[in-house]
């Protein structure tokens, strides 16, 4: 018989594995772990007991190290801050107090826009998970966390934020229950409320008796395997556990694991790290781990833990910290620099060196990138580079226009020598991306909660509310002028008569207004140019990539005869048409075009 055996640094233990043994006695084994036990970190001596993987499964068959997975881009690097006091002698206590609690919350909430990617579009943005050494202290957070998101805390979550996304965080909490501890009644209880929160959250209704379904659906939210776990009303942003979920657990979209615990061993490190670096988008660059607690002893046991682990593997470090990353993008501004000093040097450049821009500024936006990605990054920091995030948009603008130039060039002229690369998506572009959907599902929520009793409803939650979605709505305005126009002459309604709105779809009153406003563009041409409405209106609706569905039958549904006879100095018939159609398509669909967005 043969025992295929996965995660076995820990799936059997020695005890269990020598009793199997026993048992078939002319047994096979095979273990595959990507953090196998060594002599470093070899178990304790039991008896006679094995100590390491080597000796309880024999020698190695193969190897494959974490350094060389990810220098073959299996898997992403690693990203690390270590954001504890730096008093090596700290009373460990001192991580039990709210003070503590509410600045590890601060980091988490307000200064990891990049890590929760919420640059990305609606439904695409990361997931963290929290994790610290006790239940009690797990169930402190999560009632911490539930008065911050409620505005009854000293520490508030930042406008900026709350604008890119108005629901976050959504959290949940997962931790393990035993029935034979004296404290397990109380963990239960409180696992029940944070589960009953889950489940007006998400439309379940989970129950203590079937905690294992709970964590299921948890665990399937979370990897997002799922259609349904796409969208943005399914899914979670946190998840607070004590040790769930830091092994065998793969969600792609987890980019970030937030560490309130001292030091684990080198394989539950790599372990737990290693849910944060899985492939997922070309935004996600790396997995990232913030520590919170002894961050001398964190630095350590990480660097102790990668070198482990990473034995005879080749390729770049497998780890960043701020100050690589810090010269790394002190580099790529001065190398840009050099090029071009400003973005608008870049038009007299040759061919040749246009390329060379792209190289360098593509090396730039990785490199600011991973400078963003830092808890402890700010924009005052660019000062001492002579650089700003306003520099990186002109430099990012000119960018795009050097590719379609060079692109056209080497469809007439191809270069083999030095080619235009492939197209490379900017990372470093960190403008919330706000849609029309979004903005109405927004105000859907909004209008939502009118339809309560006057106990229940606050006037404060209602104005901060549509205060975030003006700001939205402004943001979309740069984008779209027409539909932003429409959405806020709906919010203004909205402010002025809120009873008048309980109870209603936004999206088909929004729309209704849409398409008003098309159909009048729509007359106000047909009236114009002598075509019934309904010509007019079947072009408009089938137009394509600059071209009319039936361009012939629009000019000869033109009334030309109607028009002569009530225009004092008429065209001729070609010239009418020929004005005619270009009218329609320089400035009909100009005005259209927005609101179909």
């Amino acid at each position: 018989m043969a025992f295929v055996v996965d995660e076995c640094h820990r799936a059997v233990t020695p005890e269990t594995k020598r009793l199997l043994e026993r048992f078939f006695n002319s047994s096979l084994w095979y273990g595959f772990t990507g953090t196998p036990i060594f002599e470093e970190n070899k178990y304790e001596q039991k008896g006679d007991l094995p100590q390491t993987t080597e000796q309880l499964y024999g020698k190695c068959l193969h190897s494959y190290t974490i350094k060389e997975a990810i220098h073959d881009e299996a898997v992403l690097g690693f990203m690390i801050e270590n954001l504890g006091p730096k008093n090596a002698n700290a009373d460990l206590s001192v991580f039990d107090t709210e003070e503590h609690m509410r600045r590890v919350l601060d980091v988490i909430l307000n200064q990891s826009y990049t890590k929760f990617g919420m640059q990305n579009v609606k439904g695409k943005t990361y997931e963290g998970i929290l994790t610290v050494n006790s239940i009690p202290k797990a169930q402190k957070y999560y009632e911490l966390l539930k008065k911050i998101k409620a505005g009854q805390d000293e520490l508030k979550i930042h406008e900026d934020i709350s604008r890119a996304m108005p629901d976050f965080p959504k959290f949940a909490i997962t931790y393990s229950l035993s029935e034979n501890e004296e404290t397990s009644k109380v963990y239960q209880d409180k696992m029940q409320e944070s589960m009953d929160d889950y489940n007006v959250m998400f439309g379940t209704s989970y129950k203590i008796e079937g905690i294992n379904a709970y964590n299921s659906n948890l665990n399937d939210r979370l990897a997002r395997k799922e259609k349904r776990y796409m969208e943005r009303s399914q899914q979670l942003d946190l998840v607070i556990v004590v040790d769930r979920l830091l092994t065998g657990f793969d969600a792609p979209c987890l980019s970030t694991l937030f560490m309130d615990r001292q030091p684990m061993s080198p394989q539950d490190l790599i372990q737990a790290f290693s849910r944060t670096n899985r492939l997922y988008d070309p935004n996600k660059q790396y997995g990232q781990v913030v520590t919170f607690q002894s961050p001398g002893d964190f630095k350590n046991a990480i660097n102790y833990a990668l070198k482990l682990y990473s034995r005879g593997g080749d390729g770049s470090p497998i780890a960043e910290d701020w100050d690589d990353v810090l010269r790394s993008f002190a580099i790529s501004v001065k190398t840009i620099h050099a090029l071009a000093s400003t973005p608008a040097d870049i038009a007299g450049l040759s061919k040749k060196q246009k390329k060379a821009f792209v190289h360098m500024f593509r090396a730039l936006d990785h490199d600011f990138a991973h400078l963003k990605a830092f808890s402890n990054y700010r924009d005052e920091i660019l000062v001492e580079y002579e650089f700003s995030e306003e520099e990186y948009e002109n430099y990012a603008a000119v960018y795009h226009n050097v590719m379609e130039e060079l692109k056209k060039t080497e469809e007439d002229k191809p270069d083999e020598d030095n080619p235009v690369l492939d197209d490379y998506d900017l990372v470093a572009y960190n403008k919330l991306r706000v849609d029309f959907e979004y903005i109405i599902e927004l105000l859907q929520g909004v209008v939502e909660s009118l339809d309560q009793s006057e106990n229940n409803f606050k006037e404060a939650d209602f104005e901060h509310d549509m205060s975030l979605i003006r700001g939205l709505i402004e943001d979309f305005s740069k984008d779209n002028p027409k539909l932003s126009a429409l959405l806020g002459s709906v919010v203004n309604e909205i402010e002025k008569d809120k009873t008048k709105y309980i109870g209603k779809d936004i999206s088909v009153i929004v729309n209704e207004m849409r398409y008003a406003a098309i159909d009048k563009e729509i007359k106000d041409f047909a009236n114009k140019w002598y075509v019934d409405f309904e010509t007019v209106r079947y072009e408009v609706y089938n137009f394509r990539d600059g071209e009319l569905a039936n361009e012939n039958n629009l000019k000869e549904k033109a009334d030309y005869t109607s028009y002569k006879n009530n225009e004092a100095e008429p065209m001729p018939k070609f010239k009418f048409r020929k004005e005619m159609i270009e009218d329609f398509k320089d400035n009909l669909m100009e005005s259209v075009l927005p609101l179909l967005d």
